[in-house]
């Protein structure tokens, strides 16, 4: 069985002062993946003990970045999608092992206004030509920050923010065409009617306190791996960044 986890920390160097690592040993994950880790390379010891870590750093300074800690070693490691004007950002690792491809996605922002809302379009297209690419060898798993509460029943108020970022019908159209290329969306696989569970909540306006979230990070499993899948969980006690660690338990 192993053990996957995904946590946008908002900085990880601001996280690591809320008891991340505690979180990170007690968890003892086989993969962890993080977004948004706001460094850039050579700011941060980059070892853990017992697991191989991997970087890819935006290059503007203190903005997005991912990073993966796997305990076993993968077959081959990538970054990004592989088309020059989606990968200044850091915002994708790609772990090949034996039986699937494990990746992990910051997806842009439509930002306020919708300022990025034709680009986030761009990248929707090419992040899932990207995955479908890699499901004709092997299972895929995609984990992360990925930007966009699907249903309604993903976010506390739905009808306020029908037009904002991270729920407009662009964005939520994009995701039910990924789903029906051929993924699966793990909580709602297990939990199809479970209200009230978000992954992220604003730091504004007691959001938190008063559980008016979004769930917004994911993992998704292609549909030649749903056999495997044993169940996925929603951290949403834990604490120290403004989104939560999302799980997949699966025996591959």
């Amino acid at each position: 069985m192993l053990k996957m986890i995904s946590w946008n920390v908002n900085g990880l160097r601001a996280v690591c002062g809320k008891g991340f690592w505690e979180y990170f040993d007690a968890a003892d994950a086989d993969l962890f993946a993080l977004q948004e880790i706001k460094l850039s390379e050579g700011q941060f010891d980059t070892e853990k003990e017992g697991y191989h870590v991997y970087w890819n750093y935006a290059e503007k300074k203190g903005y997005s970045g991912t990073a993966v800690f796997a305990k076993k070693e993968p077959l081959s490691v990538s970054y990004g999608i592989g088309i020059e004007e989606h990968d200044h950002e850091g915002r994708v690792i790609t772990l090949e092992y034996e039986t699937f491809y494990f990746v992990t996605c910051y997806t842009p922002n439509s930002k306020d206004e919708l300022k990025r809302l034709s680009y986030r379009m761009e990248w929707e297209d090419a992040f899932r030509t990207y995955l479908l690419k890699l499901n004709e060898k092997k299972g895929v798993i995609v984990c992360g920050d990925l930007n966009v509460a699907h249903e309604e029943i993903d976010l506390k108020n739905p009808k306020s923010n029908h037009h904002n970022a991270g729920f407009t019908d662009e964005e939520r159209g994009k995701m039910t065409q990924l789903l029906d290329a051929g993924f699966i969306d793990s909580f709602r696989y297990f939990y199809p009617d479970k209200k009230d569970i978000y992954s992220w909540w604003s730091y504004r306006f007691h959001a938190r306190e008063k559980n008016a979230g979004w769930r917004i990070d994911y993992f998704l499993v292609s549909k030649d791996l749903e056999k495997a899948m044993k169940d996925a969980v929603i951290h949403t006690e834990t604490e120290g960044s403004d989104h939560c660690p999302v799980e997949l338990l699966i025996d591959l």
